[in-house]
C-alpha cells in the first residue's frame, strides 16, 4: 500500500490511532485500578469493574448522537467535537476525588469518545464496502491490536513514574495529536451531496429500517454477545492474574501475550476473509468459541474453578483468538446492509451493541467470586445464541438489504 491518505496505508494509521482512543482508555487504567480504589477509597473492590464498564455505557448515549451527526455535517467536523467532550470527561476523571466523580467523568469519556469510534468507522464505509471493507478492518485491527497488547505496560510504566492521574494527562496527548493529524491530513470522506439533514422524520425512518432489519439486527446482537465476553475478561483479568494466580506484577507481560491472540487471529482474517467470505468464517469462529467453552468447563470442574496457570493462558489465548475472527467480520456483515445511512445505521447497531455488552458484562460481573465459572457460562451461553442467530441472519431474505441501500 502506498503512504497516502486516499485509501493506503496512511489512512489506515490514521483511523488506527484515532480509534485506539478507545481501547487505550479502557486498557491502560487496568494497571490503576487497585490505586484508585484505594485513592478514591472504593470499600467493594468489586465495584472497580464499573470503571470499565460505564465508560462503554456512555458510549450507548453517543453512538446514538453522532451516527446521524456525521451523517448530516460529515465525520471530520463530527470527530472534533466527540474529542472535545473526550477531554472534558477525561479531565472530570482525572481531577476526581469520589467513585461517583470518576464514574461521571468515563461516562462523559464514553460520549465523547463515540464521535471517532464512529465516524472513523463511517469513513471506512465511504471508502470500501463488501468483502473488501472486511479485509481493509482486518488490516485495521492488526495495528489496533498492539494498542490493549502494550496498553496495560504504559499505564503501568507511567505509575512507576507518576500517579494513576498522569494516565489521564496521557489520553489528553493521545486525543489531540490524532485529531491534529486528521485535519492536517484527511480529505472528507463523505461527500456533501449525501449529507443526511438532522430532521427527526427521516432519522426514524431510517432507524425503523434498520431494527426490522433481520441481519443487521441479528448481527448486531451478535456484536453484543461477543464484546461482552470481551468485556468481563478485560474488567476480571486484573484480579484473575493477581488474586488466582499471584501474577500482578507481571500482568502486562501476560496480558500483552493473550491480546497476541486477538491480533493473529486478525492477521488471519485479512487473508482468508476474501476467499471463503464473512459468514463462514464467523461460523467456524462461533465453532471455536464453543468448543472453548467446554475446553474451559472440564478445567473449572477438576480444578475447583481455578484450573493451572498454563490451562488457563492456552484458554484465555484461544478467547481472544475466536473473539479477533468474529469482531471485524460481524461489524462488517452488519454494516454492509447499511447502504448510504451507515452513519446513522452505524450509531444504532453500535448502540445495541454497547447496551448488550455492557449488561452482559455487570451481570457476569457480579457473579464474579474468584474463579473462572461466571466467565465459562457465559463463554457457552453467548457462543451458543451467536451461532443461532448467524443462522438467522444467513436465512434472511435478500430483500431486506434493498431499503437500506437505496437510503
Amino acid at each position: 500500500m502506498r503512504l497516502n491518505t486516499k485509501g493506503g496505508l496512511e489512512f489506515i494509521l490514521l483511523v488506527v490511532l484515532i480509534t485506539s482512543i478507545t481501547p487505550l482508555s479502557l486498557d491502560a487504567l487496568l494497571p490503576a485500578l487497585t490505586a484508585i480504589g484505594t485513592s478514591l477509597c472504593v470499600k467493594d473492590s468489586n465495584d472497580l469493574q464499573l470503571i470499565i464498564s460505564m465508560f462503554v455505557f456512555g458510549m450507548v448515549f453517543g453512538e446514538l448522537i453522532f451516527g446521524p451527526l456525521s451523517d448530516a455535517i460529515g465525520r471530520k467536523i463530527a470527530i472534533l467535537l466527540g474529542i472535545i467532550i473526550y477531554c472534558g470527561g477525561t479531565i472530570c476523571a482525572m481531577e476526581a476525588q469520589s467513585m461517583a466523580q470518576m464514574l461521571l467523568g468515563r461516562v462523559i469519556q464514553g460520549i465523547g469518545v463515540s464521535g471517532p469510534k464512529i465516524a472513523s468507522r463511517a469513513m471506512v464505509r465511504d471508502k470500501f464496502e463488501g468483502n473488501k471493507m472486511a479485509r481493509v478492518l482486518s488490516f485495521i485491527l492488526i495495528f489496533f491490536i498492539l494498542v490493549p497488547m502494550f496498553a496495560p505496560a504504559i499505564g503501568q510504566g507511567i505509575l512507576l513514574i507518576a500517579d494513576w492521574r498522569a494516565i489521564f494527562i496521557f489520553f489528553l496527548i493521545i486525543a489531540g495529536s490524532s485529531t491534529s493529524w486528521l485535519f492536517l491530513r484527511q480529505p472528507e470522506t463523505l461527500d456533501p451531496a449525501l449529507r443526511r439533514p438532522l430532521a427527526l422524520k427521516p432519522l426514524l425512518e431510517a432507524s425503523g429500517l434498520t431494527l426490522r432489519h433481520t441481519r443487521v439486527m441479528s448481527c448486531t446482537v451478535i456484536a453484543g454477545l461477543i464484546f461482552g465476553l470481551l468485556l468481563v475478561y478485560i474488567s476480571t483479568s486484573p484480579s484473575m492474574f493477581q488474586h488466582l494466580y499471584d501474577k500482578g506484577t507481571s500482568f502486562p507481560f501476560y496480558y500483552a501475550i493473550l491480546a497476541s491472540g486477538f491480533g493473529f487471529a486478525a492477521l488471519l482474517n485479512s487473508h482468508f476473509v476474501m476467499r471463503y467470505g464473512m459468514h463462514r468464517l464467523m461460523f467456524w469462529g462461533l465453532i471455536g468459541l464453543i468448543t472453548l467453552g467446554f475446553y474451559l468447563l472440564f478445567g473449572v470442574v477438576m480444578y475447583s474453578g481455578v484450573p493451572p496457570f498454563l490451562y488457563f493462558m492456552i484458554g484465555c489465548f484461544c478467547l481472544l483468538f475466536c473473539l479477533g475472527i468474529l469482531f471485524s467480520n460481524v461489524n462488517a456483515m452488519a454494516m454492509q446492509s447499511l447502504g448510504k445511512i451507515a452513519g446513522l445505521g452505524t450509531s444504532i447497531t453500535s448502540a445495541f451493541s454497547s447496551i448488550i455488552a455492557v449488561a452482559l458484562s455487570m451481570v457476569i460481573g457480579s457473579f464474579y467470586n474468584n474463579t473462572l465459572y461466571p466467565l465459562t457460562i457465559g463463554i457457552l451461553i453467548c457462543s451458543v445464541l451467536s451461532l443461532q442467530l448467524l443462522r438467522l441472519a444467513h436465512r434472511s431474505s435478500e430483500e431486506e438489504v434493498n431499503p437500506l441501500q437505496n437510503q
